[in-house]
């Protein structure tokens, strides 16, 4: 486990991109993060290119706080490159068969699991299993961070739920100040940059005909920081003769 994880996504499947097929992971994904008081760092969506993926995945493993979900390509056909690319990421290339993969496969299939889903038990060394509520083929996980799941959404989701629940169920309390004001952008710049650079802050412009108006949004785990730092921005503001149109709760 992680203690402070940042949160990636990486949805294979060429069939997202060309217009086959929509996504159906990445809300699910933010909204069970935030029911938690996670949210995501970054969100891939990628082809079945196994070269590209391996490039991804040492992205995020050069995280040293990285926790990933990646969605596809375990199954058991030609272009199912995931459990192979993982491995080599991941454990050096090392690959076994895991025993209790191949149970649940001949369980669920029998006769019909050879000769080509048995393979779907061949996985990184040293890989837990998540549960597959659908067929019993189970996803897989690495170092209680890194998360394999099938690109089914119905097969996918209850595996995040379950590794989250197993080894991220909460987040520490993140506090936060919300408010709009009533000006644009461009007049809170200099405010801006006297914020600290370590301080969760994000400022999202709108456009409603002539009227430019600025969501300010200031958040933080220390609850007094937050208080000091909005108001410092309010006060600041006030200085200027800028106004505050309404606060978000």
């Amino acid at each position: 486990m992680v203690k402070n994880p940042s949160f990636y996504t990486v949805i294979i499947g060429t069939e997202l991109l060309n217009g086959r097929r929509k996504d159906g992971h990445f809300e699910f994904v933010n909204r069970e993060l935030r029911k938690r008081g996670w949210e995501q760092k970054a969100n891939f969506v990628i082809k079945d290119d196994p070269s590209f993926m391996s490039e991804v995945y040492e992205l995020i493993k050069r995280d040293p706080n990285s926790v990933m979900f990646s969605f596809g390509g375990i199954g058991a056909t030609p272009d199912d490159y995931t459990r192979e690319v993982a491995a080599k990421v991941f454990t050096g290339g090392k690959m076994e068969t895991n025993e209790k993969a191949l149970s649940l496969i001949l369980e669920q299939f029998k006769e019909s699991a050879y000769p080509h889903r048995v393979k779907m038990a061949n996985l990184p060394v040293g890989a837990g299993l998540l549960k597959n509520v659908v067929n019993r083929v189970p996803g897989f996980f690495i170092d209680e961070r890194f998360f394999f799941t099938p690109g089914f959404p119905e097969m996918a989701h209850p595996m995040v739920i379950e590794a989250l629940d197993r080894f991220y169920p909460k987040n520490r309390k993140k506090y936060f100040c919300n408010f709009v004001a009533d000006t644009s952008e461009n007049y809170l710049i200099d405010i801006m940059k006297e914020l600290p650079k370590d301080i969760e802050f994000s400022s999202l412009p709108k456009i409603e005909g002539d009227k430019k108006t600025a969501e300010i949004y200031i958040a933080d785990y220390d609850k007094e920081r937050v208080e000091k730092w909005c108001r410092f921005f309010k006060e600041e503001m006030k200085k200027r003769n800028l106004k505050i149109l309404k606060e978000i709760e």
